[in-house]
């Protein structure tokens, strides 16, 4: 069973303006869309599309909670969420007039007894599950909370993945995760350099450091530019992305994870997992929304 999770799922709803916005005056809308957000509750979402069974955790509260856990289990993927006392979960703002604009809630008050009923559902998690932990520590919470999961693990060898940025993301190294995934810009913060897309033997270098750190396989996305893969076994992968009609950013690297993490499993190997990676994270680009499954597989075939 591969577990997602997610500290603060939310709500995305997603403005289309046609003519701009205009800053002071009331703007119109073309038409909107309503989608469940958060990381690993897009991971969870792409690797149901791609028929991979799994379990999206996290913290949820409020109506909000309430249509994110319904709305996620009518589309068929499973939830173990823990349900807080107060708050609501989040609601995003995506403002897409020519540019991408957001504007992201703040998370609900997470208490140490939330904490605690999260732990007894990672306790649960075995050798033989993967867990994935994506996206950003709430304010709220202790910033080692990603390591302190990972120590609960550490006993079973459970396959962790982490698609976090800065102080978790280094705080998690020495517990040897089994993939990162970060983007060129969480590099840059990572070690205060300025990476381009094009700068791939400093990215290669960048990624190298944090496997010498403890990181068993190391996957960066650089937009447009594809990715690259350093893995375990001492190979480099590079691939461009295909070519397309970019129509949405978000969620294009929860996408990528899915996608690895589909190609890992079906076949254990990496440059597969890779193919798969990039074709599933393009996808989403090409397509408002989560890519389907459908997509990510013609996509594949197509890059092979």
């Amino acid at each position: 069973m591969i577990y997602t999770l997610t500290f603060s799922p939310s709500i995305d709803y997603v403005v289309y303006l046609e003519s701009g916005f205009v800053n002071g005056r009331i703007n119109r809308m073309s038409h909107d869309d309503i989608f469940y957000g958060g990381k690993g509750v897009n991971v969870s979402q792409v690797l149901w599309e791609l028929g991979v069974e799994n379990t999206a955790l996290g913290f949820v509260a409020g109506f909000t909670g309430r249509e994110i856990e319904e709305g996620l289990n009518k589309k068929g993927v499973r939830t173990d969420f823990v349900h807080l006392k107060n708050g609501r979960s989040r609601i995003n703002i995506k403002l897409k007039a020519g540019e991408e604009s957001e504007i992201n809630a703040k998370s609900p008050r997470i208490d140490a007894s939330d904490i605690n009923e999260l732990f007894e559902k990672i306790d649960r998690i075995t050798d033989k599950d993967v867990l994935v932990l994506a996206g950003a520590v709430p304010e709220n919470i202790d910033r080692n909370m990603p390591a302190h999961i990972i120590e609960r693990l550490s006993d079973k060898r459970t396959r962790v993945v982490v698609d976090t940025q800065g102080e978790s993301l280094f705080n998690i190294l020495p517990y040897r995760p089994f993939l990162i995934k970060p983007n060129h810009i969480e590099l840059s913060e990572l070690f205060n350099e300025n990476f381009s897309t094009s700068d791939i033997g400093r990215i290669e270098d960048a990624a190298r450091k944090l496997q010498s750190n403890g990181a068993r396989n190391v996957l960066v996305s650089m937009e447009g530019e594809g990715a690259l893969l350093v893995t375990e076994d001492g190979r480099v992968l590079r691939r461009q992305a295909p070519m397309g009609m970019v129509k949405n950013s978000v969620g294009a690297g929860d996408s990528m994870v899915a996608g690895f993490l589909t190609g890992y499993l079906e076949n254990h190997d990496f440059e597969d997992a890779f193919v798969m990676g990039i074709a599933a994270g393009s996808a989403t680009c090409f397509t408002e929304g989560l890519a389907s499954g459908n997509e990510i597989r013609d996509l594949y075939r197509l890059i092979r």
